[in-house]
């Protein structure tokens, strides 16, 4: 488990109000729909802070589209855009170009520790003073035998690519001693003295990554203040009734305690982050204007009562919380704890889901190979996810195929709308599973909302640009289906709030929105208020008009 930064004072939350209407001002959409941060200054201390901070999150769901209605997807421009992606298949440097203009929506499968460049790890390593020993990890100084500061890093090439290559996978070449697998994982141990600070500055450099690469939205995933819930849990003994084991952490007010302290320091790093992005200045970066929310992260190679308490956490704040919008778990699925577990894992879930119903729920799913887990553990861990654990989303999704009747699953998450998110990279990387070896063609043809993401990008030295070039050359994906992928991203989003669009997977306009033209900058009253109320048919009516731009500038004439 792992432990945050410092708390931030007051002197942070009136900083954070300050930025907040500086950027609004300025006709920036950071983070809609959190009046509790918009004006934290206000908000009540103690117990009332988790009540103030529930209260004001509009409903999450799907405005209903009845009337027959244009289909935005279908103009002319987007058809004429389709035959200019196909034209530059033969050239790899105008094809990537042109993909790193298309507007993608968001990245619903990014862990925070994993998406911050390398580069800036290191020169963060180096402000904080920290060495890094013999094994590649960077450690508090004194600089023990063998060790070297940081900022030798910065300095020193040769060291620098040494340091690059322990903490990502570059130039990783797998040897008997040392798999992909491995390597990837053993990498966040190493430069973990970095990432459990400066969140508000690892929030700004993934913003920065998203806005480069034409992205709106990003959740990242990360767990607050990781010690105090590890020492919540030490304090308890397991009880396989779930309900007397909720009632166990919630006596006292030790879990009420973490709840109003993770929620301070969520403006903390949301603080550094405006801070970092000169959001508050009359000149604010570009990333000022990318959407944030997170989905809460537990670790599912500990102990069950860890696990429990983590997620009961997790599901109090996607509760009370306006930023923490969902839960997931992490770490390597193969781990024997959590193929142990598994099962019950799931219905800990199920169980959460009835007392806690707003949190939504994705889940690390089908990260497997015949490599790493068994065909028994192979044959249920997707399908578990989705009938038992009720998650809206899974995770990579790689053994599908290994599950029992794989077919009827793919039609029940097709018919259900339960998207997958899909790394292609990490999966290559991680997994071995590349190309035509990979599922993602499998998804498709059945109907399964598809949403590329990055999962780990400083890692893996990609990012979503490189995602969406592997899917078009690498499983031929057409402009049309990465089209609808940047689409579910938005879709699929725990953002708040209604859609703009007719129905799941159906990105016709809903009923509140026929008659509005995105290529236009037009919408009705109606559709108006509802962009408005809603940060969700916002951000979608955002990508709508950045699709209609892009299609025009990039469009093939007859």
């Amino acid at each position: 488990m792992t432990t945050s930064g410092s708390r931030h004072s007051g002197t942070g939350r009136r900083h954070l109000a300050a930025a907040l209407m500086t950027v609004a001002s300025l006709g920036l959409t950071l983070i809609p729909g959190a009046p509790a941060l918009a004006a934290p200054q206000d908000a009540p201390q103690g117990g009332d802070r988790v009540e103030q901070l529930g209260a004001a999150q509009p409903a999450a769901g799907t405005s209903p589209g009845t009337a027959a209605a244009p289909a935005w997807p279908d103009s002319g421009a987007g058809a004429s855009t389709a035959r200019r992606m196909a034209g530059l298949r033969g050239d790899p440097a105008r094809l990537r170009d042109f993909l790193r203009q298309m507007p993608k929506g968001g990245d619903l499968h990014t862990h925070l520790s994993g998406a911050v460049p390398t580069e800036s790890l290191i020169e963060l390593a180096a402000r904080d003073g920290l060495c890094i020993d013999k094994t590649m990890t960077a450690v508090p100084a004194p600089c023990a035998d063998g060790a070297r500061p940081a900022q030798d890093a910065v300095d020193d090439r040769d060291f620098r690519q040494q340091v690059i290559r322990a903490w990502s996978m570059e130039d990783f070449k797998e040897t008997d001693e040392e798999s992909g697998h491995d390597h990837f994982f053993s990498a966040f141990g190493k430069f973990g003295a970095v990432t459990h600070t400066h969140r508000g500055r690892l929030l700004a450099a993934v913003s920065r990554t998203a806005v480069k690469n034409s992205q709106s939205y990003v959740e990242p995933l990360f767990t607050p203040r990781g010690g105090d819930l590890a020492a919540l849990g030490k304090a308890v003994e397991w009880n396989p009734d779930f309900a007397q084991m909720r009632k166990t952490l919630l006596a006292g007010d030790g879990m009420d305690t973490y709840v109003e302290k993770a929620a301070n320091d969520t403006e903390g790093y949301l603080g550094e982050y405006y801070d970092e992005l000169g959001c508050a200045t009359s000149d604010p970066e570009p990333a000022c204007a990318v959407d944030l929310r997170f989905v809460f992260q537990v670790g599912r190679a500990y102990d069950p009562k860890y696990v429990f308490t983590q997620l009961l956490a997790g599901f109090l704040m996607a509760e009370n919380h306006p930023y923490y919008v969902g839960v997931n778990l992490v770490q390597p699925e193969d781990d024997p704890v959590a193929l142990r577990d598994y099962r019950l894992h799931m219905r800990m879930i199920r169980y959460l889901q009835t007392v806690y119903p707003t949190a939504r729920v994705t889940l690390h799913a089908g990260e497997l190979t015949e490599k790493l887990a068994s065909a028994e553990d192979r044959r249920f861990h997707i399908r578990e996810a989705v009938r038992t654990a009720g998650a809206e989303r899974i995770g990579h999704g790689v053994s599908v195929m290994s599950e029992d009747r794989p077919g009827q699953l793919l039609r029940s998450m097709a018919r259900r709308k339960v998207a997958v998110e899909v790394p292609l990279t990490s999966n290559c990387q991680i997994l071995e599973v590349c190309g035509a070896e990979h599922p993602l063609r499998r998804y498709l043809d059945a109907d399964v909302p598809v949403a590329l993401a990055t999962d780990d990008q400083g890692v893996s030295r990609t990012d979503i640009t490189d995602e969406y070039e592997r899917a078009a050359t690498e499983h031929h994906m057409s402009y049309r289906e990465l089209r609808a992928s940047a689409r579910a991203s938005l879709d699929h989003a725990f953002v708040q709030g209604h859609s703009l669009w007719r129905g799941p997977g159906d990105y016709r306009p809903g009923r509140d929105c026929v008659g509005s033209d995105p290529r236009a900058g037009e919408a009705t009253s109606r559709c108006q208020a509802m962009i408005e109320e809603s940060p969700k048919a916002a951000l979608q009516w955002k990508l709508e008009q950045d699709l209609a731009d892009f299609e025009a500038r990039h469009g093939v004439r007859r």
